[in-house]
């Protein structure tokens, strides 16, 4: 009996650690959240330079730069070539001082694995897979020209992948699982063939003639009703075939090869992916090199990476991944991301172009498209002015993280940007609609006339029918009841912060500051968190 009782609190004890085994995904509404230590988790990140982790020393100063930018996680490569310079022999030192170095500066971290795969190409595999092209073959032209790509056809670079994956997965598990400073994989990186379609070695050839996988032709007949668009309508003209090869139920052209190589890629990362949650089960996600024009032809960008037109295919072929993500090196902002949130899929954007905007865009992500996380490229590598920006939205993001996560996937957080071109939105939120527009829409500003204005943006969460927090840069509101026949009057704007959650107000913002009762603003150049509540009257 008292050997029961000693051993019924342990056994309590280890239950409960095991709810904190790594970190996980749990959906809340129609958005899935990051848990780390079983809470959830946003995302406030930045991604390395490529070879910025790849040396001890030359990191150093880099931990104290991010920190100072008010981000709460660091992206950071992980390079085949360096833990595996020989095979079978791997090397953990850099990987666990990143580990360590992170925890000192109470940072998480998210490991980008450039194995097989690094922007198409495969430059960071080891040397001893470069140079023995018999056991690791390449993809090839048209004209059997070698490129510096692995085949995805290849088991021999499989196995290897996977082997080195493995030693990497277990490594983390052994050093980190209590501590949870790891919080995700990236599976290798911007996936995606080039200059052509797809691989035209002999053991991509011999595929391209075999009937598609039975796993891929039931998806599609499990899925009909529920596929892409564009997806659908290619699979659709061609007659909506569920057996055959590849060009009998697609049909001849740049559009099956990009499909066909999908599949190959997709099929590599499931089994690279499944073997490393097998060891240690984080969340991994996959990011796209997204086209840099709308109009270009499979080839002329990295195809068959999962981008949207082909993101069913990867959802068949690689079912343990669980985001696509983008990487935004375009304008297209909008556009991508209403692509990226389809068919259930959780918007991530762990790569963006480190420039004029940005902290302006982490705003619009997280609120209107209920984002798990955001992370311009080359953090430690900003200017002034950039640091300026990112580390101010930041800032405010940091004491809105669990308002915002109380909020993400409910319908009651939302976010706006804007431009010269598209300088107004509506919002509808509790019982009013919100006018938002650009703040040197007002004319106040000698900017006002100049040809371009800068991105400006923030979100709107909606506490109750009639009281919001807004917060961002540059923005103007004003608002009207849903009621028909009704104006809507300000009761108090208050401009604030978070302590540990809690709202502590400081200035009553009226008179000049809310227009005589006319607008909530937040001047173009100022980062603000206002909490407003509005009153109807006739």
């Amino acid at each position: 009996m008292i050997k029961t009782c000693i051993l019924l609190p342990v056994f309590l004890i280890l239950s409960t650690l095991s709810l904190f085994a790594q970190p996980y995904l749990k959906q809340q509404g129609s958005t899935k959240q990051l848990h780390v230590q079983d809470k959830p988790y946003l995302i406030l990140g930045g991604e390395l330079g490529n070879s910025s982790s790849s040396n001890t020393d030359y990191m150093k100063p880099i931990w104290g730069k991010v920190k100072n930018l008010n981000a709460n996680t660091i992206l950071a490569p992980v390079y085949w070539e360096l833990i595996e310079p020989e095979e079978g022999k791997f090397n953990f030192e850099l990987v666990n001082d990143l580990i360590i170095s992170a925890r000192k500066n109470d940072l998480k971290l998210i490991f980008l694995w450039f194995g097989a795969w690094k922007n198409s190409m495969s430059c960071y595999a080891p040397l001893w897979v470069k140079t023995n092209q018999e056991r690791f073959p390449r993809a090839t032209d048209k004209n059997g020209i070698g490129q510096e790509i692995l085949s995805p056809f290849s088991a021999n670079s499989l196995n290897a992948d996977i082997k080195a994956f493995e030693a990497l997965m277990s490594f983390i598990k052994k050093i980190d699982s209590k501590d949870q400073t790891v919080l995700m994989i990236q599976v290798e990186n911007e996936i995606g063939m080039l200059p052509e379609a797809r691989d035209h070695s002999a053991l991509a050839n011999a595929a391209f003639k075999k009937p598609i996988p039975t796993l891929l032709s039931d998806y599609l007949k499990k899925n009909k009703t529920a596929l892409m668009p564009e997806f659908s309508a290619l699979w659709t003209k061609n007659g909506s075939k569920t057996s055959g090869n590849w060009e009998e139920v697609f049909g001849k052209g740049l559009a099956t090869d990009e499909i066909f190589m999908a599949w190959h890629y997709a099929d590599f990362i499931q089994k690279l992916t499944a073997a490393g949650k097998a060891k240690y089960n984080l969340p991994m996600y996959l990011n796209a090199a997204l086209n840099y024009k709308k109009e270009a032809k499979p080839g002329e960008y990295p195809s068959a990476g999962p981008l949207p037109h082909i993101m069913d295919i990867w959802k068949a072929g690689a079912p343990s991944i669980d985001m696509l993500s983008p990487d935004f090196y375009n304008p297209d902002f909008k556009y991508w991301n209403d692509l990226y949130v389809r068919g259930g899929n959780t918007l991530f954007i762990p790569e963006i172009r480190f420039e004029q905007g940005v902290g302006a865009k982490a705003f619009y992500a997280i609120g209107h498209y209920d984002s798990m996380g955001f992370s311009p490229f080359s953090i430690e590598n900003g200017d002034e002015k950039m640091n300026a920006d990112i580390g101010s939205a930041y800032k405010l993001l940091n004491q809105l993280s669990p308002l915002i996560l109380q909020h993400q996937g409910k319908k009651t957080i939302n976010g706006i940007l804007f431009d010269k071109t598209n300088s107004k939105q509506e919002v509808r939120s509790g019982d009013y609609i919100f006018s938002f527009s650009h703040d040197l829409n007002l004319g106040w500003s000698g900017k006002a006339k100049d040809e371009s204005w800068p991105i400006t943006g923030g979100l709107i969460i909606q506490l109750a029918p009639d009281e919001f927090i807004i917060a961002g840069t540059g923005i103007v509101a004003t608002f009207k009841p849903l009621k028909d026949k009704f104006r809507a009057g300000i009761a108090q704007i208050d401009e604030g912060v978070f302590e540990n959650g809690k709202w502590i107000p400081g200035l009553r913002l009226n008179g000049d500051q809310n227009h005589q009762g006319r607008h909530l603003r937040i001047p173009e150049g100022d980062y603000s968190i206002q909490k407003i509540k509005l009153y109807s009257y006739q």
